[in-house]
């Protein structure tokens, strides 16, 4: 499998920008493939080998939930679904493979990625504290997350965290690299787990991430570091090997020497009279980084407590990666590995579970590239590929209406897990020995009793239905009209006095029973609840009020999810919308109320009076997201 062109971060080019929006626009995962491959944990019989003085010893060679037939999947079941892209943000290079933003369950996320695609993964999972400071984002996803990470304690936790690093290891290429952020809580018992998916010997280093914030502690010394371990895919001898195939990179930071150090001024005279002067970058890094935290005030802060520096992430991408390589973190929230890959010309991958924090990160990033190509002159413009954002497992109702007939067909095969190949005319799909038949990608077109005659004619065509007894079929739409249900009640009903009856399944595709196949593979460690389920927007209701001169406030309080059950989670506010890309003007992109609820009101002071145009986006705690646009006649 070639390196770069087997994953869209890599290096292949479409051979034309409409071949890239047909790709784009099938909305599966082909390219990828059905299978995502088997896991092999790395072979150290030896080093695991219980020692024969001491007699019988267990000694636990797997890491925690690992099944010798079955691997991970014996607990987290794969979910083969499609990724529908929602939106492609576009720089104006679209020659250039699209970087990738998810919005899903990142472990079914990975596994729906090609082997050996990534150079470099960065992950900051959620610590286990077991406490709701952790939540970040307080939507569903997030909520059921936490609630599967620590409802079985230590051991839940582990089998949690190995069924992602495993898949980790399968992604990264021969020659990549993992970093995982954790700390105290869970560190050293992670350590181990990760000898035994990646091996012992694959460990790099134990990184000591040292940071000063306010805070003491009265019964023991005030914990201000945390752990990043670092691990290769492939053994490696040497560190300056870096550009063997096998070996893992590694590129040596440095940093500048002290202003008082005498060897910074003049080096070292050794007793044979040979003078050693300094290396001019300064010296390497070693393992203890101390780095500051985000300064409350500062630019890069979006205003929630976890938030990881990018000058962290800047020294380990520059450390473990090349220009033009691929970076991965499917832990993403506010996007600071993403922001920080596309600032040093690397290719990325990211995940998150929250519609909230997609929506912050593709903000980052747009204000990022923005930024970027408007500081540089026109003849030495960055080239910055566009990103896509993508949907796995919660899909957006109103952008599937949208879709071509053909590729909303194959999208719902997929999603129903039958195939899209049938050489039969009005037959869609198979699943199994089953005919199936999609309807209308729009709602408003529901199914008749002329369409359901028409499929079931079709189905009496087949050579099944003629050489055997097969009588079934199954018709998949959003809606059906009642004289459907009745044409489909009459075919039924000729079993008792004609051979030639049929017996149609007329399934909803918002209805449990489309999702019944994803709803049986549920389990004690895999909520599935949210898997293939379709949701609607918000209906945004904005209220604008003139306080004094230049000065409005904003209120979407009357806004109304349109999810069963939903809450807002999110709001954004753009006070400088151009009419074609939302951005969200600085610090109004995540604003939380003192009890950690969403602020649905903004204050802005505009810089100068006449019409400004105004846009909001809303994000509800079901994945759903509404937008709203109006024009201001400031005074």
């Amino acid at each position: 499998m070639p390196e770069k062109s087997s994953q869209r971060g890599g290096g292949k080019e479409p051979k034309s920008p409409q071949a890239e929006e047909e790709q784009q626009k099938t909305l599966g995962n082909e390219e990828s493939g059905e299978d995502a491959g088997w896991i092999e944990l790395p072979d150290e019989a030896d080093f695991w080998r219980p020692p024969a003085r001491f007699g019988s010893i267990p000694v636990e060679k797997e890491p925690l939930g690992w099944d010798k037939r079955q691997g991970f999947r014996k607990l987290f079941p794969r979910i083969s679904l499609p990724f529908q892209v929602v939106e492609r943000v576009r720089f104006g290079r679209p020659e250039l493979d699209p970087n990738r933003l998810f919005c899903g369950d990142n472990l079914q996320v990975m596994r729906s990625l090609p082997a050996e695609s990534i150079d470099l993964i960065y992950l900051d999972p959620p610590f286990f504290s077991q406490r709701e400071y952790s939540l970040v984002w307080n939507d569903a996803g997030e909520r059921r997350s936490f609630s599967d990470v620590w409802k079985d304690g230590l051991p839940g936790y582990l089998v949690w965290m190995n069924a992602r690093l495993a898949e980790c290891r399968r992604l990264l290429k021969a020659t990549g690299s993992l970093y995982l952020h954790c700390d105290w809580h869970a560190g050293h018992y992670l350590k181990i787990e990760l000898d035994k998916i990646f091996g012992y010997h694959h460990f790099r280093n134990q990184i000591i991430w040292h940071y000063t914030s306010g805070g003491q502690a009265k019964r023991f010394f005030p914990r201000k570091h945390d752990f990043v371990f670092c691990y290769g895919k492939s053994r490696q001898d040497s560190i300056t090997q870096k550009d063997s195939r096998r070996k893992t990179k590694y590129n040596p930071q440095r940093m500048p020497y002290k202003e008082t150090s005498g060897y910074a001024k003049s080096g070292i005279v050794s007793r044979a009279g040979k003078r050693y002067m300094p290396h001019p970058d300064g010296k390497c890094v070693d393992d203890v980084w101390d780095i500051p935290i985000i300064n409350p005030l500062s630019k890069e802060r979006i205003g929630y407590a976890t938030q990881k520096p990018e000058a962290l992430l800047e020294r380990i991408i520059l450390a473990s990666s090349d220009e033009g390589d691929v970076v991965g973190d499917f832990f993403c929230g506010g996007g600071t590995t993403p922001a920080v890959a596309q600032r040093l010309n690397r290719r990325f991958l990211a995940c998150d579970q929250s519609r909230a924090a997609v929506a912050v990160t593709r903000d980052r990033l747009i204000d990022q590239a923005e930024q970027t190509q408007m500081n540089e002159k026109s003849s030495q413009a960055v080239a910055v590929p566009d990103f896509t954002v993508e949907h796995w497992g919660v899909y957006e109702a109103k952008a599937l209406s949208k879709m071509p007939p053909q590729t909303f067909r194959a999208f719902v095969l997929k999603c129903f897990g039958a195939k899209a190949k049938s050489e039969e005319a009005g037959i869609h799909g198979w699943k199994g020995p089953v005919p199936v038949w999609v309807g209308s990608p729009k709602p408003k077109e529901r199914v008749g009793a002329a369409e359901v005659k028409d499929f079931a004619n079709a189905v009496r065509k087949t050579a099944r239905y003629k050489q055997t007894n097969l009588r079934e079929g199954i018709m998949l739409a959003w809606a059906f009209r009642a004289d459907a249900k009745q044409a489909a009640e009459r075919l039924r009903q000729l079993e008792e006095v004609d051979f030639h009856f049929i017996r149609l399944d007329l399934t909803r595709i918002d209805s449990q029973n489309f999702r019944e196949d994803v709803a049986k593979l549920a389990s004690k460690y895999g909520d599935y609840a949210s898997f293939l389920t379709f949701v609607s927007p918000p209906q945004v209701e904005v209220g604008v009020q003139c306080l004094q001169r230049r000065i409005y406030k904003f209120d979407a309080s009357d806004t109304i999810p349109m999810n069963a059950g939903a809450k807002i989670a999110n709001v954004q506010w753009d006070f400088k919308y151009n009419g074609r890309r939302f951005r969200s003007t600085e610090g109004y992109s995540f604003a939380r109320e003192k009890d950690g609820r969403a602020r649905v009101w903004a204050q802005y002071e505009f810089p100068r009076a006449g019409k400004h145009r105004v846009a909001c986006r809303v994000q509800d705690d079901k994945g759903g997201e509404g937008f709203w646009r109006g024009e201001v006649e400031v005074s």
